[in-house]
């Protein structure tokens, strides 16, 4: 099984090479393609990246493969690290409007690319932002089942942490999903947290004492006021600012951690990697495994009486062709309300990209 990395010089997708190497999730005998633009630095560092590599893990390196042009990648997963980031300027919000527009044409020219000279088969994973817009490009050409973003998984990995932690317990032992749109739109299912080794009084007192009487209705004001406490705090000390997100519940530490991380200068890119390598792993075991992903529905979630159809984060079945079925529960009346709202702004933010992708905007 090979693995194509695009954008694979740059922050994450640095990382994802390296771990995929690391972690020895690729045997010898399979390839990784390193995935860069012919024009500029990227050219030149892909091809650095790929002697590092080597000089790092020899023993057990799989084959390593350059590729500067869109028509040249050929991989069983596809992994979409490509385009530009985030900007770490403290102080400076995240446009995805901006984001938007810089990368849309970035996933179109490999989606493009990959219905022309790919397998026809190969799974593709989106991790650059918006993750939703990737989405929605990318499986237009490709078909919906085989395009999933990871953004969703990150987070329920963020949130299973931070639950973990507020109870006095590993992460592995507790599970349960955060679903919607990556970033601020997110929507943390209280309702399907569950913790090995509680019965399901014990885990409900557990949750009752970490969450508190809150409900999501009031989840955007709460973030907006975290954000702003962070904001003064940081001013005069980075490191009280990180010490006030660990006196909020498991929700708020979710969303605000992540984005003090960014505020402070710094990037999420080894986190974000590893949960790109988690996808993956799942992808080449030939197995199929719950985890939670931005796919494009049609039909298979109903929200406030209405299908979706659009592309959402919710728990999916994925395996080696991709994912194949939806398994949202039904969901506690305060996260409906929200999923249902998250997925309208979702549609509202990506319909005039894809219509510009299709001329039908003037």
């Amino acid at each position: 099984m090979d693995v194509a990395v695009l954008g694979a010089t740059g922050d994450v997708g640095r990382q994802v090479c390296t771990q995929l190497v690391e972690r020895r999730v690729l045997p010898p005998t399979s390839r990784l393609q390193l995935v860069g633009r012919p024009d500029g630095r990227s050219g030149r560092a892909t091809h650095g990246l790929a002697v590092d590599l080597v000089d790092a893990y020899d023993e057990h390196a799989p084959l390593l493969d350059v590729a500067l042009d869109p028509s040249d990648v050929v991989a069983d997963v596809v992994v979409v690290a490509a385009g530009r980031t985030a900007g770490t300027e403290p102080g400076v919000p995240v446009d995805r409007r901006s984001l938007a527009r810089d990368n849309a044409r970035v996933f179109t020219d490999y989606a493009d690319a990959l219905a022309r000279h790919g397998s026809g088969r190969e799974v593709v994973i989106v991790v650059s932002n918006p993750v939703e817009l990737g989405v929605a490009i990318m499986q237009r050409a490709l078909g919906r089942h085989r395009v999933i973003g990871m953004g969703a998984w990150l987070d329920t990995l963020r949130f299973r942490r931070e639950i973990a932690s507020a109870i006095g317990v590993r992460r592995h032992r507790v599970s349960g999903f955060a679903v919607g749109q990556h970033g601020d739109d997110l929507v943390p299912l209280w309702s399907t947290v569950r913790i090995a080794g509680l019965d399901v009084g014990e885990r409900r007192s557990a949750v009752a004492r970490v969450r508190g009487d809150r409900t999501l209705d009031s989840y955007d004001d709460e973030i907006a006021a975290a954000k702003t406490a962070l904001s003064r705090t940081a001013v005069d000390d980075i490191g009280a600012a990180f010490s006030l997100v660990d006196t909020w519940p498991p929700d708020i530490r979710l969303a605000a951690r992540p984005w003090m991380t960014q505020q402070s200068g710094a990037k999420t890119a080894a986190g974000t990697a590893s949960a790109t390598i988690d996808l993956i792993e799942t992808v080449l075991d030939g197995r199929d495994i719950v985890v939670a992903g931005q796919v494009a529905l049609d039909g298979e979630v109903e929200l406030a009486g209405e299908p979706v159809r659009g592309v959402l984060g919710v728990p999916v079945v994925l395996g080696p062709e991709g994912w194949t079925r939806v398994l949202l529960p039904d969901l506690a009346d305060d996260e409906e309300r929200r999923l249902a709202a998250v997925a309208g702004r979702i549609e509202r933010a990506t319909r005039p990209w894809l219509d510009e992708m299709t001329g039908d905007l003037p």
